[in-house]
């Protein structure tokens, strides 16, 4: 894992990137993304529930969040995320060659990371750096999907077997992969790792 060439390789390809070393410094940077009825959407993610991040933005007057977990308007909230001023998530694996690889069930995630929202903040512990996309595949399908589908109580085989069975079960959440190489929008992507081992 070579995180400086990853946060290199990023900007290479247009995603801004920075390393953070506190949860402090990752709050405080957050919030310089935030100003004043600016609209906040987020995808699903174990990393934002393990840095409560949600509940941190909940607590912000000045802001309107999409809280697709408690407003009881899950889906309109959702589709309200697509095109908030700010999105937040996470990403299944970040290469060393800058590429960001996500598989996602509904969709509705990685849609908001390649286009919608006017600024996406994807959060990671720097477990998810990994070195190719090979490499990035497999961590899913071995780690991230698995545990995945157990958080969420699906009734996948993976949730038993621990890895990936390519089944066409109807709870199966991996059903939208995408690999983002560059972006076109400057300063659109921000990614922030953290010095932390983080979410799936």
């Amino acid at each position: 894992m070579n995180i400086n060439k990853t946060i290199n390789s990023l900007i290479k390809n247009n995603i801004n990137a920075k390393y953070i070393t506190s949860r402090k410094m990752l709050f405080d940077t957050i919030d310089e993304f935030l100003f004043d009825n600016c609209t906040v959407g987020y995808g699903g993610s174990e990393t934002l529930n393990q840095l409560k991040i949600k509940e941190w933005l909940r607590e912000k007057n000045n802001i309107k969040l999409f809280d697709r977990d408690i407003s009881g308007k899950r889906i309109e909230d959702m589709n309200n995320a697509l095109t908030s001023d700010i999105f937040l998530m996470s990403s299944n694996a970040i290469t060393e060659n800058g590429e960001l690889y996500n598989v996602d069930g509904n969709g509705n995630r990685v849609a908001a990371l390649i286009y919608g929202p006017k600024k996406v903040i994807v959060i990671c512990g720097e477990n998810k750096i990994v070195e190719n996309l090979e490499k990035a595949e497999d961590r899913v399908r071995t780690i991230a999907a698995p545990l995945n589908a157990k958080r969420l109580n699906k009734k996948t085989p993976c949730t038993i077997t621990g890895k990936c069975e390519d089944c066409k079960s109807p709870d199966r959440i991996c059903s939208n992969v995408v690999v983002s190489r560059q972006q076109i929008i400057k300063d659109r992507i921000n990614v922030l790792i953290l010095n932390e081992n983080l979410g799936y």
